[in-house]
This record gives structure tokens, C-alpha cells and sequence, in this order.
């Protein structure tokens, strides 16, 4: 195990799925330059996800250092069905809630709820720096949904994929957060 993680400052684009797929496909046969490649590409996105859930920078850098682990222990595993970020988002994020386990309950939300609870939209991005702040105060539940959706701009069906709830469930617990936000941010 490498005893600190480096963090790139190189943004290398992967410009479609299929490209992702070869690299992948290369990294599977053993090209290391492959991995480097999909390690570059991934890790900040990961790392600074995952460092919205601790202020313990050797935990975020744990967490990070351990999906990239698994994920390319278990690459042959990959299924295009999705991109190999998000598939590398939930592998992150089992990790932290694995250290976590305690702390983040997903509420079980039926969609009958939904009629009740409409999404709305953060319109203004003065108010998301504003509520940066606000959002350690969320629970980790929604403070997951609210990252996912807003922050990496996963759709509901992906969010509900990779953190294991329904897609209303996530709209639900957006919705929620979005009202807590705003009650936060207003205080």
C-alpha cells in the first residue's frame, strides 16, 4: 500500500465512452500506463468528493487510495453499462460509508412521496458558495444526494445506482436537503 496519495494536477480528458472502454480493455491486459491514465484522470474528481465527508485528510486520502484499489482489482468486473467514474464513485463511497456505517442512514422513501415533495433548482451559484459551507452541516445522506446531483451533476437514476436507494427516494432526499440548505444559509 503506497503511503500517501498523490494528488495530479493534470485533467486528462477521456472523450467517450468507447475511448474509456479501450483504456480499460488495456488496463485489463496489463498496460500500467492505462491505469495511470484512468488514475490521473479520476483522482481529484474522487478525492475532493470524498473530502466532503470528513476534514481528515489522511481519511479522504484512505478512502480514495482504497476504491482506486478496488476498482482496479476488480476492473475485469467493470460493465460499460455505466462510466467508469460513476462505477468508481460508488466504490468510494462504500468506502466511507464503510468507516461510516454509524453515521449515514438512507431513509427507506416510497415514491407515493413524491407528490408532495417537487424538485426544485439551486438557480444561483452565489448561493451554492454560500451553502458549501452549510452543506457539512446536512446529514450524510443528504449531503451524498445533494453532491452527487448538484455538485458531479448525477441524474436521480444514477444517484439511487450508486448509493442503493430508489430514484424518488433521491429526489425526495434532494428536495429535503435543498430546504434544509435554505434554512441554513438564511440563519
Amino acid at each position: 500500500m503506497v503511503d500517501s496519495l498523490h494528488l495530479s494536477n493534470k485533467r486528462i480528458g477521456l472523450h467517450s465512452i468507447t475511448q474509456e472502454i479501450k483504456i480499460i480493455e488495456r488496463a485489463i491486459q496489463g498496460d500500467q500506463s492505462a491505469y495511470r491514465l484512468l488514475y490521473d484522470s479520476y483522482v481529484d474528481n474522487l478525492y475532493c468528493f470524498l473530502a466532503q465527508f470528513s476534514e481528515n485528510v489522511v481519511q479522504q486520502e484512505e478512502w480514495t487510495q482504497r476504491a482506486f484499489i478496488k476498482a482496479f482489482d476488480k476492473l475485469n468486473q467493470f460493465k460499460s453499462n455505466s462510466s467508469f467514474k460513476t462505477w468508481l464513485f460508488t466504490i468510494g463511497l462504500n468506502e466511507m460509508r464503510t468507516d461510516m456505517r454509524q453515521k449515514i442512514h438512507f431513509e427507506d422513501i416510497h415514491d407515493h412521496h413524491l407528490e408532495h415533495e417537487i424538485e426544485e433548482d439551486v438557480q444561483d451559484s452565489k448561493i451554492w458558495y454560500t451553502a458549501k459551507s452549510a452543506l457539512k452541516k446536512l446529514s450524510p445522506d443528504k449531503r451524498v444526494v445533494c453532491l452527487l446531483h448538484i455538485a458531479e451533476s448525477y441524474s436521480h437514476a444514477e444517484i439511487a445506482d450508486i448509493i442503493g436507494i430508489t430514484e424518488g427516494a433521491s429526489r425526495i432526499i434532494l428536495h429535503r436537503a435543498k430546504k434544509e440548505l435554505k434554512t441554513l444559509v438564511s440563519t
